[in-house]
């Protein structure tokens, strides 16, 4: 999850009260944020130098907050310090609103139709009358980065240029121009360059490099014009030097040029809500009417706000306590949404939540359920649930409820435990060459999830079978005493063109056996005596389960079976091939079987 680094005096101060440490991690916990870290800005640096110097007693102490990666507005000091004022009674929810003017006398962005081949949407918005001091300008510019590598993915989705709109003259135009005949000089430079050779100078550039290839093999290259024909931007790579803000700004020019409007839409949003505090008029943001070349016209930004019914009988049966529909509201004001209670004809109650621009994370009944349970603490809803006798069940409120599948897992693990077998818990994902080639495997390019650009050749698929992990656990532990008895209940990830992400997670369970002797025997018993828990005995006209030889590459040919049920191959079990032992540097033989356990439910 995203980490926001913060003055803490200065938090503090925004705060208006100062907490103790400790006071200030169970503020954060009861908000559902977390304090990572406490530091300062010297030892940050003299960590990243490797430095071994003492810190001085007068360094800033640095709060590192953890923050939900859905919750935009919380990037900045400006945002947490409104949600924790809001959440502790200290501060009235904000209403945004735009600045009454007319369409006439609104900024005009005009948008040209050779955009849409590389990056077709462009928002717009200017907060005025900005007052900056040196804290609020870099929390700014760290929004901005902040952002950049969170919902705009590393600039691919949304880029955002901010510039003094006080150098600037409209109307603004967004166009696609060929790299050759965009000329102007870049932020922190002052020679003027055309685009294409700006491309070379930012290869060896190691922030601007990353963001090179978004644009750099495109015909056309996206750029944004003042009515003089001042560049003010080469989305995503830079802004001009030319309308670069300053400590000094006044009034702010913000555009969003974007893949996905709906994200650019959340992006703009969340900067002008968190910075239009600082404005001259508090909370107010002057629009901008994009105009595409179809005629089509919008008025950005869109701080509209949008209500949500939601069912007090699902929040409270949700969380697993019986709240009043005035405790509810009150709960979701603390959160920053505005809720009211009203009657059905049913006579249950119904709670209104309105949802504000800056709560973009706020989609469905669950999200709006979820904040009563942060508001009310989690901690407690266990404790008021049993001293209230509301439906509890061995100490539990009954909503609470794990899903069956996790139920079935740990009768599973219970079970294999009983049996003498250790439990191991490998990573799920691998090497092809782990997955494939080492279990004596073909790829068929049909089965295996492939990794994009992974961190490391560990990493290079899901796997679609336990038994890696399985043997590279007794490879790395063959010195153990034998036998050794192992198991382990996972997922595994498959291929799978039904589902709308491709692919599916199946439930396994695996058992190996090494030692002096294969041992298959034991693993045998072992698929009966799991079969018998669950409640299955093979019987004489295999209507439920039977073993059926097999042929698969990693066990010897012979001593090997798979295992069947209604009449569909479940798993495998068998004698590992010597082979396969030896790829992965285990001496001993190996008994092994595997079983997808999310078939029986």
């Amino acid at each position: 999850m995203p980490t926001v680094s913060i003055g803490r005096d200065r938090l503090f101060e925004a705060l208006g009260k100062t907490y103790t440490q400790e006071e200030f991690e169970e503020l954060c916990f009861s908000f559902g944020i977390e304090l990572d870290d406490v530091t300062t800005e010297k030892a940050i640096m003299r960590k990243e130098k490797h430095l071994d110097e003492e810190s001085d007693g007068d360094e800033e102490v640095i709060y590192k907050i953890e923050v939900p990666a859905n919750r935009y507005d919380l990037l900045c000091l400006e945002g947490i310090a409104q949600a924790l004022r809001i959440f502790n009674g200290q501060q009235e929810i904000p209403t945004y609103k735009l600045a009454n003017i007319s369409t006439k006398s609104m900024l005009k962005m005009h948008v040209k139709a050779e955009t849409s081949s590389i990056r077709p949407y462009v928002v717009c918005a200017i907060l005025r009358g900005v007052t900056f001091d040196t804290a609020s300008y870099n929390s700014f510019i760290d929004l901005q980065d902040k952002l950049h590598q969170n919902i705009c993915r590393r600039r691919t989705l949304v880029a955002i240029g901010t510039h003094d709109l006080d150098t600037l003259h409209g109307p603004f135009t967004y166009e696609a121009l060929l790299p050759s005949s965009i000329n102007f000089v870049p932020l922190k430079q002052e020679k003027n360059f055309r685009a294409d050779e700006l491309m070379e100078f930012y290869k060896s550039d190691l922030k601007l490099k990353k963001f090179l290839h978004i644009i750099e093999n495109s015909p056309v290259f996206p750029v944004l014009y003042d009515s003089t024909r001042t560049v003010l931007s080469l989305p995503p790579i830079i802004n001009g030097a030319h309308s670069a803000i300053k400590l000094e700004t006044k009034n702010v020019f913000i555009e969003c040029t974007a893949t996905d409007l709906t994200k650019a839409k959340i992006v703009l949003n969340t900067m002008v809500t968190m910075f239009s505090e600082y404005c001259e008029r508090k909370f107010e943001i002057e629009p901008v009417e994009v105009i595409y070349s179809d005629g089509k016209s919008y008025i950005y930004p869109d701080l509209s706000v949008y209500n949500m019914e939601v069912s007090l009988s699902y929040i409270t049966g949700a969380i697993g306590v019986p709240l009043k529909a005035d405790e509810v509201t009150g709960l979701l004001n603390r959160m920053q949404l505005r809720a009211e209670k009203s009657l059905t004809d049913d006579n249950d109650s119904k709670i209104t939540v309105s949802v504000p621009p800056t709560r973009s994370d706020v989609l469905h009944p669950c999200d709006v359920m979820e904040d009563v349970a942060i508001a009310y603490g989690f901690n407690n809803v266990k404790d008021i649930a049993i001293a209230k006798g509301y439906n509890i069940s061995k100490g539990r409120a009954v909503s609470l409820k794990p899903l069956r599948l996790e139920e079935f897992s740990h009768i599973i693990r219970l079970e294999m435990a009983m049996c003498g077998f250790t439990e191991v818990l490998s990573f799920i994902l691998c090497s092809l060459n782990d997955n494939f080639a080492m279990l004596n495997r073909e790829d068929d390019k049909s089965t295996a999830v492939i990794i994009e650009n992974p961190r490391s050749s560990e990493n290079e698929a899901a796997r679609t079978s336990l038994m890696p992990g399985i043997l590279k656990t007794i490879g790395q532990n063959k010195a153990h005493p034998k036998p050794i008895k192992i198991f382990e209940v996972g997922d595994i990830v498959l291929l799978d063109d039904t589902k709308d992400v491709g692919a599916t997670n199946r439930r396994h369970l695996a058992a190996l056996y090494c030692g002096a002797t294969a041992g298959y025997e034991i693993i045998h018993g072992l698929v009966v005596r799991i079969m018998q828990v669950i409640g299955l005995v093979p019987p004489d006209d295999n209507t439920t389960y039977y073993l059926k030889p097999s042929e698969e590459p990693e066990f010897l040919l012979g001593t090997q079976a798979s295992i069947i049920y209604k009449g569909k191959q479940i798993g495998t079990s068998g004698i590992v091939h010597p082979e396969v032992l030896n790829k992965f540097d285990i001496p001993d033989p190996c008994s092994y079987f595997e079983l997808d356990i999310g078939c029986f439910l």
